[in-house]
């Protein structure tokens, strides 16, 4: 017997099912994150005191960590299965948008294990990106547990990423609006108040685990006068140059290396990463330190510009060459680097600046990630929160919105995840009706009333049964399915049988609307037939009538 949640669920409606199911992914990622975190933490702790200050570290450990740490990487990759090689925020947008946010398990741990080994060898990579992916994996567990619906799966998914961005960053909103932006790119409230959920339950856990703690609300932001708001779009045009150079030089590495073996390319990232951390080792690892560098007074224009340009050469050779990390992090840094350095460029012509330099550079920090990604929003939020700050909200954007239209109207820049899935040949786009039936189970509309028959049944039986069958139909299992089986509509012939055969196809009563879809919309006619669990056990039908008729409703 099929759990009456299931039906309840299979809608496309918001469900107090659904909003327990999101609290359950945000657990179980939230754990996951917290695990990995800890890992992390503990595995830096054995070499060096400080995270992400790899300037503690002797030269030969700075050479050692990223050769030895990419070639353990490309060890484990090399004996994973195909399928779980792949990860990372590109690839769980795939997964999301083409198989209902189906996420391989295997892949998640290969996540979970390689983004600990890039992370503690030095490689500009962020958190993020493996937290995204091990919070869409936990909604998979979670999914095949119950065997819920891929209607459900897709907004399950959804919740695993809005955790994993909460969990990491403290952010909840932000990892809400970032899913709306970036991985779903539509709203609709049965998304959001699940989604909510996930990355509120989230925020709570890691705050349990990493105390009440905003990232950067130790920063000091003084309020900018009205004086300097003109300055602030010159920023935002700097930015916007910025971040379209970033971007294409990310989609240029990315796609002439894709036909390099992996192996190649991951040791190319340890050796270009040990060799930059030789000369500049405080652009090795993820953002944190770069950013305090960023805030710091005693900094000088010259320093964080030469981190600058490291910072990127070291993201861009990170992740466009394959390291399995996040790219919102060094983004963080590679704002907040750009915004101190062209504060303290400025001050001798303007030495007011050198008083709102941490400002600047914690505003164009997130805004370098709302530009790069195509996430306005979703970086204003997280900016608000990752400062607890809101007196920066309009002059972020005053920097954000010059910067967006610059880069992407003007200097073409496009955007990185789904390049990257254009590059690795993954598909991301769904054609519309496809989209809007794939947001219902076939449990929400399949006609149950039907009749079961055994193989072989006496043609008299079967005449019988059809006279009291609701509709008028018969099911009758064979070798490849099920057979349909109605009273024979041509009577010219007087010799055939009453009867008419028909083999139709099935789908589990776990799949969407849109897989009817696929098998009915070439011929526009016929049925399909639902099955629980094994081909053999029917519990409903679909008609390309009743299916059209759902759709012009559902459009209208």
């Amino acid at each position: 017997m099929i759990a009456d949640y299931k039906y309840r669920l299979a809608t496309a409606r918001l469900s107090v099912q659904l909003c327990f199911l999101g609290l359950l992914v945000g657990l179980l990622a939230s754990g996951l994150i917290i695990a990995f975190e800890l890992a992390v933490a503990q595995l830096q702790a054995l070499l060096w005191r400080e995270a992400d200050d790899f300037t503690q570290l002797p030269q030969w450990m700075r050479v050692a960590l990223p050769i030895g740490g990419a070639a353990a990487i490309a060890v484990m990759i090399h004996f994973s299965r195909r399928q779980y090689r792949r990860t990372g925020i590109a690839f769980v947008i795939h997964c999301i948008q083409q198989r209902y946010g189906r996420m391989p398990l295997g892949s998640g741990f290969n996540q979970f294990v390689t983004a600990i080994l890039a992370l503690i060898s030095g490689f500009s990579v962020g958190r993020e990106g493996p937290a995204v992916h091990i919070g869409a994996s936990a909604a998979t567990l979670i999914a095949k547990r119950w065997a819920l619906p891929d209607n459900t799966m897709r907004i399950l998914s959804s919740c695993g990423v809005a955790a994993g961005i909460s969990a990491i960053f403290n952010t909840p909103l932000a990892g809400v609006i970032f899913v709306l932006e970036v991985i779903l790119r539509e709203y609709k409230v049965h998304y959001f108040l699940p989604i909510t959920i996930a990355a509120m339950t989230a925020s709570v856990a890691s705050r349990l685990a990493k105390g009440d703690v905003h990232l950067y609300s130790d920063l000091e932001l003084t309020a900018m006068p009205l004086s300097f708001y003109p300055l602030l779009v010159g920023f935002g045009l700097a930015l916007g140059v910025l971040a379209a150079v970033f971007n294409r030089a990310m989609i240029h590495t990315t796609a002439h290396t894709a036909n390099i073996p992996l192996t190649k390319r991951l040791l190319a990232a340890g050796v270009i990463t040990a060799a930059i951390g030789m000369v500049i080792p405080q652009a090795m690892g993820g953002e944190h330190h770069v950013i305090d560098l960023a805030h710091q007074l005693d900094s000088t224009a010259a320093l964080l510009g030469l981190l600058l340009l490291a910072k990127m050469a070291l993201t861009i050779a990170a992740i466009g060459l394959g390291i399995p990390g996040g790219i919102i992090g060094p983004m963080y840094g590679i704002g907040a680097l750009a915004g101190g350095a062209l504060c303290l460029l400025l001050a001798p012509w303007i030495p007011e600046l050198l008083d709102y330099q941490g400002t600047f550079a914690a505003i164009t920090m997130t805004a370098m990630m709302a530009v790069s990604l195509n996430a306005p929003i979703a970086g204003l939020l997280a900016l608000v929160e990752l400062t607890n700050n809101a007196t920066v909200i309009l002059p972020f954007l005053l920097v954000s919105l010059p910067a967006f239209l610059l880069a992407h109207l003007g200097l073409g820049a496009q955007p990185l995840f789904l390049k990257q899935l254009d590059i690795m040949g993954l598909g991301y786009k769904i054609p519309p009706m496809e989209r809007e039936l794939g947001r219902t189970g076939v449990l929400a509309l399949m006609h149950s009333n039907l009749v079961s028959v055994r193989p072989n049944l006496p043609q008299e039986e079967m005449l019988d049964l059809l006279k009291s069958a609701p509709d008028h139909y018969l099911l009758m299992p064979v070798a490849e399915g099920q057979q349909l089986i109605s009273l024979h509509s041509d009577f010219t012939d007087h010799n055939s049988s009453p009867l008419s055969r028909s083999d139709i196809p099935g789908v589990p009563d776990t799949a969407t609307l849109a897989e009817v879809y696929q098998l009915l919309a070439p011929d526009r006619r016929g049925m399909v037939y639902i099955y629980h669990q094994q081909p053999d056990c029917p519990i409903g039908l679909i008609s390309w009538p009743m299916l059209y008729n759902y759709a012009r409703s559902s459009q209208s």
